[in-house]
């Protein structure tokens, strides 16, 4: 269970995440929502440990983790650009986290391949990511971070570059895999549909605060 307690963070002088709490639990997916400059990308990064709140902390199954670096926490981060290694292979990139964490790069690849057959993706694994479309990108990226067993996924407007269609169709693939992990998961999206078919609950950032949005 992630919990975030009485978060704060100030931008240019001024409340940007005033006292925000929330509770995310195994296996579950939140949404949160705002206008550009609201404060959730700011949140989502307290949460990975690339950003430092000025009060409150950040908790995992009920350890204190706020001084933990991002490194330490466990967690996966995907963002809308993908981030993958351009000059590495499909089967590179996927097993990458493997090899950071202390996998044999043989074993890691072999566990990579496999992830990638699950994604449909087996046929790919020797192309450069470059190659792929931005969908099939998008899913190297979510098979890169669930390979590594994250105890959270943490999701900063993942789709905004692809298509109308392709973002429906990764939605509901994205929802499925992530509930079949079982792990927590935070999504942050100014998209309302995309937080109906991911989250099963929604807040929104307003003035610094969280508002429940269903």
């Amino acid at each position: 269970m992630l919990e975030l307690r009485d978060i704060r963070k100030q931008w240019d002088h001024r409340p940007l995440i005033d006292g925000v709490n929330l509770t995310v639990q195994a296996g579950e997916t939140v949404a949160l929502l705002g206008a550009s400059g609201s404060g959730k990308s700011t949140l989502l990064k307290i949460v990975a440990g690339l950003d430092a709140p000025e009060a409150g902390s950040v908790w995992y199954d009920g350890v204190d983790i706020t001084r933990l670096p991002p490194e330490r926490r466990g967690f996966a981060l995907m963002f809308q650009d993908f981030a993958l290694f351009p000059h590495l292979s499909v089967q590179d990139n996927v097993a990458f986290g493997l090899v950071e964490q202390g996998r044999k790069r043989r074993d890691a690849r072999e566990l990579a391949r496999t992830m990638l057959e699950r994604f449909g993706l087996g046929a790919q694994a020797q192309a450069r990511v470059w190659t792929l479309s931005g969908g099939e990108q998008q899913r190297v990226a979510l098979a890169r971070a669930l390979i590594t067993r994250p105890r959270a996924l943490l999701l900063d407007e993942p789709f905004s570059a692809l298509d109308a269609t392709l973002r429906e169709q990764l939605r509901t693939e994205f929802r499925e895999r992530i509930a079949a992990a079982g792990m927590t998961a935070i999504l942050v999206t100014h998209d309302a549909a995309e937080a109906r078919a991911m989250a099963g609950h929604a807040w929104g950032m307003e003035g610094g605060r969280l508002v429940p949005l269903w």
